[in-house]
């Protein structure tokens, strides 16, 4: 039998999970490729080793981007201008996104904020920040 507390062992948690789930709801807008969750498009993943974030940016230029780390939350923020259109063309259809963008992650409380990198190419930036050395995964030998 399921059984689920009135009250969450781990309030903040809870909070963080709400908070997610509100942000998640308000993100979300039609696109040609369906429904979309903001600009640059996240993928999140991690090993035993590290946290890697990866953001699809295509066509901004990397001195223009803001990695920031802080209390265990990572910012990417940055701005895409809007692309040139000739003076007498109509525009029927504009979906590229133009303009400053803000997208912010909560990593785990065991990365180590000193280990963190970010590479950008051809479109991607990539953010690898380590675990902790005392979280890794470890073989204990049996006596």
């Amino acid at each position: 039998m399921y059984y689920r507390s009135l009250f969450p062992r781990d309030v903040f948690a809870e909070l963080d999970r709400l908070q997610r789930e509100m942000q998640q709801a308000f993100d979300v807008g039609p696109s040609i490729r369906g429904l979309t969750r903001g600009f640059p498009a996240l993928n999140v993943g991690g090993t035993p080793r590290s946290v890697d974030i990866y953001a699809f940016a295509p066509g901004l230029d990397p001195a223009t981007l803001e990695v920031q780390l802080e209390k265990g939350t990572l910012t990417i923020a940055g701005e895409r201008k809007a692309a040139q259109v000739p003076e007498k063309a109509t525009v029927h259809i504009g979906e590229r996104f133009a303009g400053r963008f803000r997208r912010v992650v909560s990593l785990p409380d065991d990365i180590d904020p000193n280990t963190i990198e970010a590479k950008y190419r051809d479109g991607v930036l990539y953010v690898r920040i380590q675990r902790r050395a005392e979280a890794q995964p470890r073989r204990i030998a049996i006596q």
